[in-house]
């Protein structure tokens, strides 16, 4: 539990870093475009109203201008050509002196992408135009070499992006090596809990011993009464409750290396069918039993065979009368589905959820005749999570089911194939 914590934390600090870095990657990314494509389209828009260059004879440049700063050396660093379009978008005048790559070839096929993409603004490949109506009735149109201002933009993003990894790489380290420390009041917590839990178990087993005998003295010289049976009753729930404390707390507990082992499930859950089959039919129900042969898993065996008994017993302590209680075990892939149902009509959806929380009872009155404590589903859910696993139940047309979904080992014994059940 304590390792499954350790990883919780760490991945959900990675991914609030991740998505946070992300947001930031993206941002730069758009806003370095943007802004590359502001000063661009104010570079154009220069140029047309300048009639086709950037200082006019006699006009200085104005620093104040942050959008785009023309200086003396900006008609020398920026490539460009302008055409002269008629009124049915035939070209009239091409003036190529600002730009060394295009030839007559060229520059008609950029005039023809530039008329397909019906804007007045847009790229054509690395190519920035505008777009601009002439008195005439014609256009002007303003195509700008963008290659090294795009491809500055592009560096930027990269190296965004590779110091976002980087830093996202020794975050996790930091978080791999700390994680441990952060966590560690808790796990100390929790395991001086279960510590508190055994020992109170065994402190109380004590007096009740005691009192076991005292009353078992009582009954041979006083004889029996109601209320020696009375308290012979409360302390054998009270005995009961301490054993499932302690099997809970043991159960939460991660499995030691070297304490699990292949096992077959589908032995333990037609085993546990049959133990269970009679006392459904004492209940005038019913126990069907569909089980996937051969699949395996790895883990404690006896956590599986109290995992059935848990599931089993609350199916044929709750189940509706002459109702059909389900077991099923089917395995897709490596992934084992666990499933026991049974009809239970009157159910609160709006509970199941709190069905697995300790001494929970959604009907006191039915636990208390039944014998229920309301620690058996926790105890079901701390061994399948124990074993890496995820225990859910869902409440639909009546009928209440529980479902575990676990993984199962790579190495495989015997024939995977064909299924058992009975009735």
């Amino acid at each position: 539990m304590i390792r499954s914590l350790r990883w919780k934390f760490i991945w959900l600090a990675m991914l609030s870093l991740l998505g946070t870095m992300t947001v930031l990657c993206v941002s730069i990314g758009v806003g370095n475009h943007w802004i590359t494509t502001r000063r661009v389209d104010r570079a154009i828009s220069l140029l047309h109203q300048n009639g086709g260059t950037f200082l006019p004879p006699g006009v200085t440049f104005d620093p104040s201008d942050f959008e785009f700063q023309v200086t003396p050396e900006t008609a020398f660093e920026t490539r460009y050509f302008i055409v002269e379009l008629t009124e049915q978008r035939e070209v009239k005048a091409v003036d190529l002196e600002h730009i060394a790559a295009f030839d007559r070839h060229s520059v008609t096929e950029t005039i023809s992408k530039v008329i397909q993409t019906g804007g007045s603004r847009g790229y054509v490949d690395y190519y920035r135009f505008g777009l601009f109506p002439s008195e005439d009735g014609g256009s002007t149109m303003i195509v700008m070499d963008c290659f090294l201002m795009l491809q500055a933009a592009d560096n930027m993003l990269r190296i965004t992006v590779i110091i976002f990894c980087v830093c996202a790489l020794i975050v996790f380290l930091l978080l791999l090596f700390f994680s441990g420390r952060a966590i560690r009041p808790f796990a100390e917590n929790l395991e001086r809990q279960r510590q508190f839990v055994t020992d109170a178990s065994h402190e109380l087993k004590t007096p009740l011993s005691i009192l076991s005998a005292d009353l078992d003295l009582l009954s041979d010289s006083c004889g029996e009464s109601r209320w020696l049976g009375s308290a012979r009753t409360q302390i054998a729930r009270l005995d009961k409750l301490i054993r499932n404390l302690v099997e809970l707390a043991r159960t939460e507990e991660t499995i030691r290396e070297g304490a699990s082992e292949v096992f077959s499930l589908s032995d333990i859950a037609l085993a546990s069918a049959e133990v269970f089959a009679p006392l459904a039919e004492a209940e005038g129900n019913t126990l069907a039993a569909e089980v996937a042969a051969g699949v395996e898993l790895r883990g404690v065996q006896d956590d599986l065979f109290r995992l059935f008994s848990i599931l089993l017993d609350n199916a044929v302590k709750y189940c509706d009368a002459g109702g059909t209680i389900r077991l099923s075990v089917s395995q897709r892939g490596r992934t084992v589905r666990l499933s026991v149902s049974n009809p239970c009509a009157g159910l609160n959806p709006a509970q199941l959820p709190r069905y697995f929380d300790r001494f929970y009872r959604a009907d006191s009155s039915r636990s208390r005749t039944t014998g229920g404590y309301g620690i058996g589903l926790s105890t079901a859910r701390a061994i399948v999570a124990r074993h890496r696993g995820r225990l859910t139940n869902h409440y639909a047309n009546g009928i209440i089911t529980f479902t575990a979904l676990l993984t199962q080992v790579n190495e495989k014994r015997g024939n995977t194939s064909g299924s058992r059940g009975f009735l």
